[in-house]
């Protein structure tokens, strides 16, 4: 055999063996995807408001100042500042209003600093998120193969033949409205039992704090809605520890019952109610003329002063409206 055919006999063979083997590549399948590719992705639950004010504020604050207390299954952020004397007069509790931290900047932060001071603990707590705002998981996203599959199965609509056929009942569309609202006004009654009780649970949680903590008086102080609770909690719970309280730039919470007006008269403890005079406040006016017609304990208005460009001096203003009714001697 000669040499040539020798060198070309190999590439003959191959020749005649690539065919066949083509069609047995082309036979293998696809390689499967991943099904964990495919799956939709479970996002964690997004914190509530609360929670990420709590977790901004241990970045921000002493650890000292930090205090996890127990409210029910609920655990919760409260700043404590014990009083800077051997001798303290007590402690005061602050509770923020809606959507406010235990060291909000308007009022609750300046006082819990300032009051430790002049010989006064203070423990500012957090609120809980309301019950009918809590956000609730994220739904998983769906994949497009999932999103075209919906659109295919669904079912167009038909265009009644007879419009007067689909007409309602004026009388059937009166009752079923009257039952919704009477369901829906349960249910926030149901939501508003639900949110005093965890707020409550909180309120003494702190006023146990304090009490370990040797406060022999202790004075609540409320801002904003955190003044509607304060107020509520001492007219619902029974509290001789708590001595005075103190209600900043009062307001209520939507669809809460009793009202605030309906609470003022029949607080059981001395009661200021610090206002701000530059805008007119019915609500306010109401409430001290509701105090007036009922003989209790003792109930105040003060009115405030807002210094425009001035935050500092304003909080300061604050502070020493608050402190003199606090420490005011009783009139004998």
């Amino acid at each position: 055999m000669s040499y040539t055919f020798r060198a070309t006999f190999p590439a003959l063979f191959l020749s005649l063996i690539l065919p066949c083997a083509l069609p047995a590549v082309a036979a293998d399948p696809a390689p499967a995807k991943d099904a964990a590719a495919d799956a939709p992705v479970e996002r964690a639950p997004l914190l509530s408001r609360s929670q990420e004010d709590a977790i901004a504020l241990e970045r921000q604050l002493p650890r000292e100042d930090q205090q996890q207390l127990q409210a029910g299954d609920e655990s919760f952020l409260a700043l404590w500042k014990p009083a800077n004397t051997d001798t303290p007069e007590g402690a005061v509790i602050i509770v923020p209003g809606d959507a406010e931290s235990p060291d909000w900047p308007d009022a609750v932060g300046p006082l819990r600093r300032k009051f430790p001071d002049v010989g006064w603990s203070s423990l500012s707590i957090t609120m809980p998120d309301p019950l009918d705002n809590t956000p609730g998981a994220r739904e998983p996203d769906a994949t497009p193969a999932d999103a075209n599959a919906s659109k295919a199965t669904e079912t167009p609509k038909e265009t009644p033949k007879d419009a007067s056929a689909t007409a309602k009942d004026p009388a059937a569309e009166a009752e079923a409205l009257a039952a919704a609202e009477t369901a829906k006004a349960a249910a926030d009654e149901e939501i508003n039992k639900a949110q005093a009780e965890r707020i409550f649970a909180r309120i003494e949680a702190a006023i146990s704090f304090a009490q370990q903590n040797k406060a022999r008086s202790i004075v609540l102080i409320g801002h904003s809605s955190g003044a509607y609770w304060a107020a509520r909690f001492l007219n619902e719970r029974t509290s001789p520890v708590v001595q005075k309280l103190v209600m900043l730039a009062a307001r209520e919470p939507l669809n809460a019952k009793p009202s605030l007006l309906d609470m003022v008269p029949q607080l059981k403890v001395k009661a200021v109610d610090l206002i701000y005079k530059n805008s007119p406040d019915e609500a306010a006016k109401a409430r001290l003329q509701a105090s007036k017609r009922t003989k209790g304990p003792g109930f105040t208005q003060i009115g405030l002063i807002n210094i425009a460009g001035s935050g500092d001096t304003e909080q300061e203003q604050l502070f020493r409206r608050v402190r003199g009714w606090i420490d005011a001697k009783e009139e004998k």
